[in-house]
């Protein structure tokens, strides 16, 4: 089965609906799949539930989604560097499920995992567990929490071969192997496509099996807030 596509928008090809729900990897913008989310938004698709740690930045990352009215639902953790997601969800055209990091993190992975649902003590007494299932283990309250599937997820590794193994590298961890597990059909963009046999199977984060496209694309490294020491005055 050929897996490599020769760009975002080919490997998108008939995958998108409107409607639809979308994983999205990456941790801030580390390990954001920058190219296949920019074809999303020139997709055309709309009304969408995305899945993701954050929601980018103003302009960049799923920013450019948000900027751009694709976004229906944010299912997410910290979105703290996104004034247009504040107005939009400040202003109700946007809904929000609110997960604690690792809540949302577990979620993912149980969903990829087939695990429909799990406790967990973490939001326990907070607003985070009103409308949820509680339950005593132990003498300890737990809430439950359900695992999440998408229709499509798409992440982002440092190395991936032609049958899809992939590699990620430091922050990219974050988030990105969980949701290639987690979608119906998983899109990976790489920074370098390498020769069958060529990585270390050991090494392999993430397994071919679980993703069924790959492209070849270039990244742009931003930082989020970019904060320096002033110099001092001789």
């Amino acid at each position: 089965m050929e897996k490599t596509f020769k760009d975002a928008r080919s490997a998108l090809d008939g995958l998108l609906f409107d409607g639809m729900t979308i994983m999205a990897g990456g941790f801030g913008l580390c390990g954001i799949p920058e190219n296949l989310i920019l074809a999303i938004r020139d997709s055309g698709v709309k009304n969408l539930t995305v899945i993701s740690n954050n929601a980018g930045v103003d302009g960049f990352g799923l920013g450019m989604l948000l900027n751009t009215r694709k976004v229906k639902k944010m299912i997410s953790s910290y979105v703290g560097e996104n004034k247009e997601f504040e107005r939009q969800y400040l202003s109700g055209e946007l809904e929000l499920e609110f997960n604690p990091q690792g809540t949302l993190a577990e979620r993912c992975r149980a969903g990829g995992a087939g695990v429909p649902a799990f406790y967990t003590k973490t939001g326990v007494g907070t607003l985070i567990a009103e409308g949820k299932e509680h339950k005593v283990f132990n003498g300890e309250t737990y809430i439950m929490e359900t695992g999440l599937v998408a229709d499509l997820s798409i992440v982002k590794a440092w190395k991936g071969d032609p049958q899809g193994n992939l590699v990620y590298r430091k922050t990219a961890r974050n988030f990105n192997p969980m949701m290639a597990t987690a979608g119906k059909t998983t899109v990976a963009e790489v920074e370098e496509i390498v020769e069958l046999g060529s990585l270390d199977p050991d090494c392999i984060h993430t397994a071919g099996i679980f993703v069924q496209r790959l492209i070849q694309g270039e990244h742009e490294k931003r930082i989020e807030q970019r904060t320096v020491r002033q110099r001092e005055t001789v």
